[in-house]
Parts: structure tokens; C-alpha cells; sequence
């Protein structure tokens, strides 16, 4: 049955949009003019969470190249979050291509990735399943790099992208989570916001079982995991930062304590947590001054990026970090 058609859950939504409304990011003053239009996609596959598949490719780009998943917080469009995150400007520079999926109100009245429905985190089926299609039709149809596919988001989209990789490890190099929240933490609406706010606490291990639980058995590679956090985000508590360190070093084979820290531009203190023999880092991000939204360091410099709006917030450009810490920039 279409999910447009199951009645008792887009009945639901109205809720959805009530319990979850301080993740609402509806941009304030008008539209955003788009530089460069993205393309749509319309045919990728049987598409069980309904979803829309942008994408961006750079002119003459080459067989082999990466592939970038953006995924929006809620009430942003697509081209929205590609203008203001700034990634346009690195996948022109460095040569990959970008997947930017978005949300319709017909499945979340406030367009939020449903990242607290079981149904669409679970590996082969709902909304994650329909990322996962738009990422095998650019491979296919761009004959781009399998190896070398990562994904990050904002808020929901953040929270998506935890649940990508715990489900989807195998298609996922890296991930960088933004104001977003452990995968697992909620099996429903009301859960998602005590999750937001004031977060969950749990230990380790059990953050870490619930990302084994996502794919039974997996034993293969995990993906990179970077996490982003405002130290004044009241939206999404800054308190899902440490929670998200203790889920993902427990499943890369490391503990909390940092095992390298440095200062970045806006005060941001990199914390770099080293992991098992032959797994990546965890890196978390904290940016004390942010709020809730995406780091961005609007101008021309090699580390610069984006637009300052609501819900990308001037300070540091996040694209700029998570694209070097995956080996993307040159």
C-alpha cells in the first residue's frame, strides 16, 4: 500500500509536527535563490519511504569519483540545505558528486526525516531503504566509487544519517552527524522529543547494541563517524554529543576519552577519539557560541563556505572539516 494512502499515519503526522515543532527549521525571510538548480531525479528505484532524490554533478566529472549525501533538517528543501551548507563549492573543487534527498509533507507535516519510526531506519525497508536506492542509482548511473559513498544531515537529517550508518554500514564510508542524536533513541514520536530534549542518557554498550541490533551479524568495516554540536543548542541538547561519542567509539572499539584535541575557528574544540586496530577515529565538534544549525564561514578562502540564514549558523565551515576528515579535499 503507498504510504500516501496508509491514512492512520499521515493522520499522525499532525502529532508529529506538534511533539517534534522545536525541530522546526522554517527559514525565515523568503525563499533562498539557488545558484545552480539541482537536478531532479525522478526514477531510482521502488522508493518505499517517498522521498525525493536531488542530485548535483559536477561538469566533466570523472568515472571513480565519491559520492556526498545531504540530508536537510526539518522544514528545509533540498536546494535550500545545497546552497547554504556550502558542499557545491568542494564537489566542484575536489570532484565528487552530490545525493540530496528531501523529506514531502505527505510523510512528516514539519518534512523531517523520520528518524524516530522504526519502519524507515531499518535496514531494507522505509525512508533509509529509499536513500540507500538513490545512492545505488548514482553509482550505477555516474559509475561512481562504491567505496568512497558517505552521508551527513542537520537535526533530522542528522539523526538520519546516524541511523544510515548503523543500518547501512556496508554502503557507507563516513557519516558526520549535525545537532543530531544517537541512533536507536526513540521508537516513536513521544520518545524523539525527551530525546531532543533534555537527551537520553545510557551506558556505552547499550548505545552500541543498539547499532549492532541495526544489521545482525555485520562484520565488515564501519564507517568514519564525525558529530557536531552547538554548546547553545536548545533545539537538540548539547548532552546527545556526548551520548553519540559513547555510542559510536563502543562500536568502533574505543572509549570517551580523547585522545587528541585541538581548536578550530569559533572557539570549536575538535576531539578526536581513537578506536580499534584498523577502524577510524571518532571526531566530535563542539562550537560553544552555536545554536541550532549548520556551521557555516561564509566567503572565498579555502576553508570557507556557505551562507549565513536560518539554521546555518556563521562560525566555522563544517562542510570544509567533514569533507577533509573523509580524505575529500586536496
Amino acid at each position: 500500500m503507498p504510504r500516501t494512502a496508509f491514512f492512520p499515519r499521515r493522520a499522525a503526522t499532525l502529532l508529529t509536527a506538534l511533539v517534534l515543532s522545536l525541530m522546526s527549521v522554517l527559514a525565515a525571510g523568503g525563499p533562498v535563490r539557488a545558484a545552480v538548480p539541482l537536478e531532479r531525479v525522478t526514477s531510482f528505484g521502488s522508493n518505499p519511504g517517498n522521498l525525493v532524490m536531488y542530485r548535483y554533478v559536477p561538469a566533466g566529472l570523472a568515472a571513480g569519483s565519491p559520492v556526498v549525501v545531504l540530508l536537510h533538517g526539518c522544514g528545509q528543501r533540498a536546494q535550500e540545505y545545497a546552497d547554504n551548507a556550502g558542499w557545491r563549492k568542494f564537489a566542484d573543487a575536489d570532484g565528487f558528486a552530490l545525493v540530496v534527498a528531501e523529506q514531502q509533507s505527505a510523510n512528516n507535516l514539519s518534512r523531517c526525516f523520520n528518524w524516530f519510526e522504526p519502519g524507515d531506519v531499518a535496514r531494507g525497508g522505509g525512508e533509509a531503504l529509499s536513500i540507500r536506492q538513490m545512492v545505488d542509482h548514482t553509482l550505477g548511473s555516474l559509475a561512481a566509487d562504491p567505496d568512497r559513498v558517505y552521508v551527513t544531515g542537520l537535526s533530522a537529517g542528522g539523526a538520519m544519517t546516524a541511523s544510515l550508518l548503523a543500518a547501512y554500514p556496508d554502503v557507507f564510508a563516513g557519516g558526520a552527524v549535525i545537532a543530531g542524536v544517537p541512533h536507536g533513541c526513540a521508537s516513536g514520536m513521544l520518545g524523539a522529543f525527551s530525546c531532543m530534549y533534555p537527551g537520553r542518557a545510557e551506558t556505552a554498550q547499550s548505545w552500541g547494541d543498539r547499532v549492532r541490533a541495526a544489521y545482525p551479524g555485520y562484520t565488515g568495516r564501519r564507517p568514519a563517524v564525525s558529530l557536531w554540536h552547538g554548546g547553545a543548542d536548545h533545539t537538540v541538547a548539547t548532552a546527545n554529543l556526548a551520548e553519540s561519542v559513547k555510542q559510536w567509539t563502543n562500536v568502533l572499539g574505543g572509549d570517551q576519552q580523547p585522545d587528541a584535541i585541538s581548536q578550530l575557528p569559533a572557539g570549536t574544540i575538535r576531539s578526536a577519539y581513537h578506536t580499534g586496530a584498523g577502524a577510524p577515529p571518532v571526531i566530535g565538534y563542539l562550537t560553544p557560541g552555536n545554536g541550532h544549525g549548520t556551521p557555516v564561514a561564509p566567503g572565498d578562502g579555502a576553508q570557507q563556505c556557505g551562507n549565513a540564514a536560518a539554521y546555518f549558523l556563521a562560525s566555522l565551515c563544517s562542510s570544509y572539516h567533514i569533507a577533509a576528515d573523509w580524505g575529500l579535499t586536496d
